[in-house]
């Protein structure tokens, strides 16, 4: 369309291709496939250049009213990614949704007050690649192409018990003692069976005071009491009551991945969100 406007305005295909930067030939396919499309014939040839035919002329206001809203619609798609405002939809697994992010955001809401951010918590990358979210925080790195992931921190992992529980029980002084307490773990894994095993200690000898693949669940179980959790450092440190146990177990440190779509990193506010977490979640976690 704006090939035929610029031939209508400038009487020769040589005029219109300079004034909008198109080859010669690529202009002229352009008027060619036009007329083709339309069925009409919108230009006499001769050697003088193009003269319009009635039939073009008829047509031309309709086709600036097309070229100025293409253009609007390029400046508003280009305004939307170049400005710092607008919706960010942002996943991560529930402690790091429900514990570490919310007065991190706090601070976001400071630094970057038009933008608008939705929070998913899960434990799942498929909504990152269903495209249900912008941004993931995640403890496993995606292996997808399409994904651009940094690796921004380390979640470090504590056993813990609540004091009420440890002066009822007793504390732990060896690793070996856990076969007299009361554990919390998840429902579907075997990890701590695994660790008995690593540390000499029959599995049939582990108790369990509560077993649950939610981990907000055995968070709850940890302060009210019912045994020994292990649970990220950043969330024991939000109750002054539950204590660390056991430093010599050496738990396994996390990573924790910044994940995005390689192609929306472009997008300004994404841009910002992402370079945010990535300069304060590695000093939320050391803290």
């Amino acid at each position: 369309m704006r090939s035929f406007l610029a031939a209508v305005e400038h009487g020769s295909l040589l005029a219109a291709a300079r004034a909008t930067g198109t080859s010669q030939p690529t202009l002229g396919r352009h008027i060619d496939e036009l007329e083709a499309q339309l069925g009409l014939v919108l230009f006499e040839r001769s050697g003088r250049g193009l003269v319009a035919t009635p039939r073009a002329l008829a047509l031309v206001e309709a086709a600036r009213q097309m070229d100025g809203g293409a253009q609007r619609l390029w400046r508003l798609a280009q305004g939307s990614d170049s400005e710092q405002h607008g919706p960010v939809r942002l996943t991560a697994s529930q402690p790091v949704a429900c514990v570490l992010l919310p007065p991190l955001l706090a601070q976001m809401r400071l630094a970057l007050p038009q933008i608008e951010v939705s929070l998913v918590a899960a434990n799942s990358v498929s909504n990152l690649l269903r495209r249900e979210a912008d941004i993931a925080l995640r403890m496993v790195q995606p292996d997808q192409a399409s994904l651009s992931t940094r690796r921004i921190g380390q979640v470090s992992i504590s056993a813990c018990a609540h004091a009420d529980y440890l002066q009822r029980r007793g504390t732990p002084a060896r690793p070996q003692d856990l076969a007299d307490h009361d554990l919390i773990g998840g429902d579907r894994n075997d990890d701590i069976e695994r660790g008995a095993i690593a540390m000499g200690l029959a599995p049939e000898r582990i108790r369990f005071g509560l077993r649950s693949d939610d981990l907000l669940a055995q968070w709850a179980a940890v302060r009210a009491g019912l045994g020994v959790g292990f649970i990220a450092d950043f969330v024991v440190r939000t109750d002054p009551a539950v204590s660390t146990l056991l430093p010599m177990l050496g738990l396994p440190r996390l990573p924790i991945w910044l994940t995005v779509h390689r192609e929306i990193r472009s997008s300004a506010r994404i841009r910002a969100v992402y370079d945010f977490l990535a300069e304060r979640v590695p000093a939320a976690l050391a803290a």
